[in-house]
């Protein structure tokens, strides 16, 4: 019998949530969520592929071929994009890796999984909002209205952080000290916590909201209009109403697709452009390798090679270089 066959799926798919990723890795809920997420789809095609219920799945049945065949059902019929489609593989990447560990019986079924590539795919140019943009959108919210204030407040602090909206919802009132120097301390992702200054203008509009709207230490920095803590669309909504009104004076701005992220985007940009030190960037975002913020470095050059192409360059000539060499000439040719 083989020994992969009797492997029991749920008892490691337990054991990989529970030891693995909670107890020892201490991710964070959204990350446990992903990786769930990823695992249901799995068994559901599972299921409808192999005729087994989830609970019958042996470990066996996750062969390289039957996870090859799920990629593609996510890309083909689930239309996810090739991003999706990688976290999704990422979360079952990561839980062959343990497999590899606890059942060294499954050594050759794990490595031919592990041996997938992940399926490389076009990154775009990274979007940010000119400083112009952005001072118009945090400027349009009515100040004579409380949502207009709160808007105002909200936004101002979403690009002077550069936080992420899910680091901006779980914002608390402790979490703003203004006594030795303003700044805000942001809990980010894998429970990590950095602490971000404030611009004096940013700290003085908070200050004057926190005034206004007097509350509990740990209730949310910013609230709906019932008190209780906001939602990544509700964030969202406020953003594009913010938008909006500031296209009446940027009408280039209705054509753009604006988001929370792209807030943080264009705070990065701008320290980038501005002569920050990209490590400085990275502590500053919550990355966890400078790597990631490489992007904004690339992104920068890729379009100042724009601007370089739309203006012609002198007409020079040189002579062609010619190999005398057969071998050479071919190299040449490819």
């Amino acid at each position: 019998m083989n020994p992969l066959k009797q492997s029991n799926l749920g008892i490691l798919l337990q054991q990989f949530f529970l030891e693995r990723l909670i107890q020892q890795r201490h991710v964070s809920t959204r990350t446990v969520e992903a990786y769930r997420d990823s695992f249901t789809r799995l068994l559901a095609f599972a299921e409808q592929h192999l005729g087994k219920r989830p609970a019958d799945i042996a470990l066996s049945d996750l062969c390289a071929p039957f996870i090859l065949a799920f990629l593609e059902h996510l890309e083909k019929e689930r239309h996810n994009s090739i991003r999706s489609r990688n976290a999704r593989f990422a979360a079952i990447r990561s839980f062959m890796q343990y497999v590899a560990i606890k059942e060294p019986s499954a050594l050759a079924l794990t490595q031919s999984v592990l041996a997938i590539p992940m399926k490389r795919f076009e990154k775009p140019l990274i979007g940010f909002l000119s400083r112009e943009h952005i001072q118009a959108i945090l400027q349009a919210p009515s100040a004579s209205t409380w949502s207009g204030q709160r808007d105002r407040v909200m936004l101002t602090t979403l690009y002077n952080t550069g936080a992420r909206v899910s680091e901006l919802i779980g914002m608390r009132i402790a979490d703003a000290s203004f006594e030795t120097g303003p700044a805000l301390l942001i809990h980010g992702k894998g429970r990590k916590e950095r602490q971000v200054p404030l611009w004096p203008s940013t700290a003085r509009l908070l200050k004057r909201w926190l005034r206004q709207n007097p509350r509990n230490a740990e209730q949310p920095l910013f609230t709906n209009r019932s008190g209780g803590s906001l939602t990544r669309i509700g964030i969202t909504e406020r953003l594009l109403l913010a938008a909006q009104t500031a296209a009446t004076e940027y009408p280039e701005l209705a054509t753009r697709r604006i988001s929370p992220h792209l807030l943080r985007h264009s705070l990065a940009m701008h320290m980038l452009q501005s002569g920050v030190d990209i490590t400085v960037i990275a502590l500053w975002l919550g990355h966890e390798s400078p790597m990631t913020t490489h992007m904004y470095v690339e992104a920068d050059v890729q379009m100042k090679r724009r601007a370089l192409q739309s203006v012609k360059a002198p007409r020079t000539t040189s002579p062609r270089y010619r190999p005398s060499d057969r071998v050479l000439q071919f190299l040449q040719s490819l």
